[in-house]
């Protein structure tokens, strides 16, 4: 006879986005109870919990619970797999496994974080023992306040506040342990849940590219250290370059945490003080993540709502034609086609870039930054409910401490200053790939001989630019000024 009972009452953690076994805290506070453990995944498309999940992230999502279900079972820990309303999934296992406790990492998303809350006590009402934990961020964001004890909202001054927040960084690696599990995980597989895209799969370029799970997370790092945070201050911005860590979306699915992060990459710079300002700056970049979730925290609705009012009034254009132009890479614009063509193939595009066909899209097109936002969600493997939105609406001029409106990029010579020799573009735009590098960033200003030795024939195998630099500039400046205008008025 099998039973609860037999083996003892179980401890549960339950995973959402910090998918790995190494530095979990809740993980680590579920073995020092030396109860069995079981681990507790809830796929919850209602809704009611937040944002449903792009296509990219679902892909993402699928390889690393599979990863996750992997590196358990090497604990003896099981993965008991559920899918719909969170509350009513997780207290269905809490009965069918007779816990005794939960253990999760907190959420910074205040769309679940209220309802973990709630969750909490109807759990300890239950007779439950039941802790959350910090380890999704390097600072929570109620945490760090100004000294008017309020939220900050321009990125610099939170930053150093933030610095004085983190914590140590206690590393913890479990080891096997023996439990008994009764045999009650009538559950889910990870296959049931349907996350990987079927007819057609478009999934090729994103396997190609990246490894999900918690050791394609250590690879990542592992490289990054070894060579791009080398020089990282100055090469970020190259997109040709390996000159990132890519650690984004292992970060933004918790298969390592970021804490762990800014402590190895700290220890560099205590080993050769020549990285000094590489490491600052990489910091920086870890901070703004956290100021992302800082600002999400102040307001919910980032992804939908401006943060500047002001920009309520802005007369956004409605243009399928320049919207599909824009999504599938055929502006006429080298640089902003091979990003979105980047973002395509891969699920990923460099960070330099995204600010570029951000600011071409809200700026040269007037079309909507959520219109952006929403494409990204869909089709980056590290689309982030803070991250994201809130990139968005820095570029866009309407958000926390943005980069003015009226500062438009010129994609030419964004080209030109951080690919200049074209290798990014000649990668995704291969029908462009014979241009010599002074006519690769703009092909209609090109001796037409040029382009036809070439192979390219504008507005046949690439398109003519779909708006020109210089009008796209008085139509965006134009618009601001309208809600300037009208701001003043009111």
């Amino acid at each position: 006879m099998s039973s609860i009972a037999q083996a003892g009452r179980p401890s549960l953690v339950w995973f959402r986005t910090d998918l790995r076994v190494h530095d979990n805290r809740a993980l680590r506070a579920a073995f020092e109870t030396g109860a069995p453990v079981i681990a507790v995944f809830i796929l919850d498309e209602t809704g009611a919990r937040g944002r449903p999940l792009g296509g990219a992230s679902r892909w993402w999502l699928h390889h690393s619970l599979t990863a996750l279900e992997r590196d358990l079972a090497a604990l003896n820990v099981p993965l008991w797999i559920a899918e719909g309303e969170t509350e009513s999934q997780l207290l269905n296992i809490v009965a069918v496994a007779a816990a005794q406790r939960v253990d999760w990492t907190r959420s910074v998303d205040p769309a679940t974080h209220a309802s973990d809350a709630r969750l909490k006590e109807v759990l300890k009402e239950k007779g439950l023992a039941v802790q959350s934990h910090n380890g999704h961020t390097l600072t929570e964001p109620w945490a760090v306040k100004s000294k008017t004890a309020g939220p900050f909202k321009v990125f610099t001054p939170y930053s150093k506040a933030a610095r004085a927040f983190i914590g140590m960084y206690e590393p913890w690696i479990p080891v096997p342990r023996s439990q008994v599990i009764p045999d009650v995980l009538r559950n889910l597989s990870i296959d049931d849940l349907g996350l990987l895209p079927t007819i057609p799969d478009w999934s090729k370029g994103l396997a190609e590219t990246f490894e999900p799970g918690s050791a394609g997370a250590e690879q990542s790092l592992k490289r990054f250290m070894a060579s791009a945070i080398k020089g990282y201050a100055d090469r970020r911005n190259l997109p040709y370059a390996v000159s990132t860590s890519r650690l984004s979306p292992h970060l933004r699915w918790g298969e390592i945490s970021p804490l762990r992060v800014w402590s190895m990459v700290s220890n560099l710079q205590h080993a050769d003080m020549g990285l000094e300002r590489d490491v600052f700056v990489f910091q920086q970049e870890l901070l703004w993540r956290d100021f992302s979730y800082h600002l999400l925290w102040q307001n919910p609705r980032l992804a939908t709502e401006n943060w500047k009012t002001q920009f309520d009034g802005m007369p956004w254009r409605e243009d399928a034609r320049d919207k599909t132009a824009w999504q599938k890479g055929k502006t006429g614009y080298p640089i902003v086609d091979a990003g979105m063509r980047e973002l395509w193939t891969t699920g990923w595009m460099h960070n330099r870039v995204r600010m570029i066909v951000a600011s071409f899209l809200t700026k040269h097109l007037l079309l909507d930054w959520r219109v952006g936002e929403t494409w990204f969600w869909d089709t980056l493997v590290d689309a982030c409910p803070a991250n994201n939105p809130a990139g968005w609406q820095w570029t866009a001029g309407s958000g926390a401490d943005a980069a003015p409106y009226f500062r438009l990029f010129n994609p030419t010579s964004q080209g030109e200053n951080f690919d200049p020799q074209g290798a990014y573009v000649r990668k995704w735009i291969p029908e462009l790939a014979k241009l010599p590098a002074s006519a690769i960033h703009k092909p209609w200003e090109t001796d037409p001989h040029i382009l036809r030795s070439c192979g390219v024939t504008l507005g046949v195998n690439y398109p003519i630019p779909i708006v020109g630099h210089s009008l796209g500039r008085k139509r965006a400046l134009e618009a601001f000024a309208s809600i300037q205008k009208s701001g003043d008025e009111g």
